[in-house]
């Protein structure tokens, strides 16, 4: 890595922590809502960016690029199939977040069901986050980096130190720069980071079709459905280990509705808009990238498949060698600056929501009930360092786990899931709930994921999330009828900022399904393939 691409890397990352400083200057972060809610003053693109940062990182680069390197394009079905979650979560979920005006999605828990509920549920959010998609996150952000950039040989150290030394650099960036300017300063950056990465990441695979078709982006495109048209189907096999096909109607589909539309580090972004309007365009930008996201987090593993073929010995590699094999020399700080604000974006992403949980669910209702609004903001600052040091501290721990970083973070999300996604679709739509069922429910379907873990481990876990939800939704729906304890007033307005919404988002949401279903054609034997 030459001396330029240092200094342009530095130069990159500094420019863009100015521009959102100053931009985030006008929020008083000194106050609860404007520490961890960005003062409410987010617009439809800030939203998205901020969103498609959060969500997206080097463990989704790294990881679904080197499954499709493995099975080809059915991979893709964790992006572009979220794109109707996100029209969902645009349509159904946030009018009703907006019209009770809940800061997390545990508010809304307390609201239908009961306090026990909400922490149980704020807990499970803040421990997947510390134990489980904080730590992936640093340590394979640190994976790719060193991967890409070489940097144990820069140094002349091991790679196990360099991952350590490298997780370590963003952690202290990523928590200094939420303790300057919470959720609005991580959000401004973002913004340039997302244009980055989109334009970065489509860079590689054009590049690399130019290179594969000797100078011909359409020779090399051609040679990719000649040689491995099979690398092409996006429609995985009942029994495939990555997206087996009934499971995009079910496990798959639930499990979308799960992220993108009840997980507080992405929901929370959309209620910091400014009103509903702006958080539902923010919400269609996001479905609108994300079917072509396919493009940058899917495709290039097909194209280092046929490029490199079997000098990649493990497919995690399968990007970072695909990117050394294509990058201009000169390109690298610009890259490596994208990367890093993918990594840092993540990492900032979920510590704000950590802090935001525990602030406001257990701090300012257990701990601190006359709390001012500046001590709960301090304490967000207090949490998010500490949080931030146990998590790099964690992260090197994750190379205990070879069966894939992406799998790790999925499969563990199962313990709470669908739960919590049959909890707010139920308090959304039925009118007496019970307090009792909640809790049943929870604990039944723990102990149901547990024990399919151990005695049907073979069964892919979007087949068991397919019937847990049935049966999760079962058990709240007897409990109601049988044993209800509240009843629930659908007309109340709770609203915080205005929710006129979006006069177009019908329009745009059917588009955007439209566009999913024809991308399934276009990579089927119908299609390419």
């Amino acid at each position: 890595m030459s001396m330029f691409a240092v200094i342009s890397f530095l130069v990159v990352i500094v420019i863009i922590a100015l521009y959102a400083f100053l931009k985030s200057k006008r929020i008083n972060t000194k106050n609860a809502d404007g520490y961890f809610m960005g003062g409410r003053s987010l617009t439809g693109f800030t939203i998205a960016s901020t969103i498609i940062m959060t969500n997206l990182s080097t463990e989704q680069i790294v990881g679904q690029n080197g499954q499709s390197f493995r099975a080809g394009m059915e991979v893709m079905a964790w992006e572009v199939t979220s794109a109707v979650a996100i029209v969902i979560l645009a349509l159904v979920f946030l009018p009703r977040y907006f019209k009770y005006g809940v800061d997390t999605i545990s508010d809304f828990i307390e609201m239908r069901f009961d306090t026990f509920t909400k922490r149980l549920v704020s807990l499970l959010f803040i421990f997947t986050y510390v134990v489980s998609f904080l730590p992936v996150v640093l340590y394979s952000g640190a994976l790719v980096f060193n991967k890409i950039f070489n940097i144990s040989e820069i140094l002349d150290i091991s790679d196990m130190t360099a991952v350590v030394l490298i997780s370590t650099f963003i952690g202290i960036f990523g928590i200094i720069y939420l303790f300057i300017g919470g959720l609005s300063l991580s959000a401004h950056s973002d913004s340039i980071y997302g244009v980055g990465l989109i334009l970065g990441g489509l860079a590689i695979p054009v590049l690399g079709l130019i290179m594969f078709g000797d100078g011909s982006f359409l020779k090399g495109f051609d040679k990719v459905i000649q040689n491995t048209p099979e690398k092409l189907n996006s429609i995985g096999a009942i029994d495939s280990d990555i997206v087996p096909w009934p499971t995009l109607f079910f496990g798959m589909f639930f499990n979308n509705l799960f992220f993108w539309c009840t997980n507080q580090m992405i929901v929370q972004k959309a209620l910091a808009g400014k009103n509903l309007k702006e958080a539902q365009k923010g919400a269609m930008y996001v479905g609108t990238f994300k079917i072509f996201g396919a493009l940058l987090l899917v495709f290039p593993g097909v194209l280092a498949f046929n490029m490199l073929g079997n000098k990649v010995t493990n497919p995690d590699n399968a990007y970072p060698m695909l990117v050394n094999e294509v990058l201009p020399g000169w390109a690298y700080g610009l890259f490596g600056a994208v990367i890093f604000g993918a990594i840092l974006s993540s990492f900032v992403g979920s510590l704000n929501s950590t802090a935001t949980l525990f602030s406001l669910d257990f701090y300012k209702s257990i701990i601190n009930k006359e709390a001012t609004n500046k001590q709960v903001s301090r304490v967000g600052r207090l949490i998010t360092v500490l949080v931030g040091i146990i998590v790099v501290i964690i992260a090197p721990m994750i190379s205990l786990f070879p069966q894939g970083l992406y799998a790790v973070v999925q499969e563990f999300n199962g313990i709470y899931n669908m739960p919590l996604l049959v909890l707010i679709l139920v308090g959304f739509f039925v009118k007496r709930t019970s307090h009792q069922g909640a809790k049943v429910m929870f604990i039944l379907h723990i102990v149901l994921y547990a024990l399919s873990k151990l005695l049907i481990s073979e069964i892919h876990y979007l087949y068991v999330l397919s019937v847990l939800f049935f049966i999760d939704l079962f058990i709240v729906l007897i409990f109601n009828k049988w044993k209800p304890s509240d009843e629930f007033d659908f007309n109340v307005n709770y609203a915080k900022v205005d929710i006129t919404p979006w006069k177009y988002r019908y329009f745009v949401g059917a588009a955007i399904i439209i566009v999913v279903i024809a991308t399934y054609i276009l990579f089927s034997s119908l299609g390419l393939s």
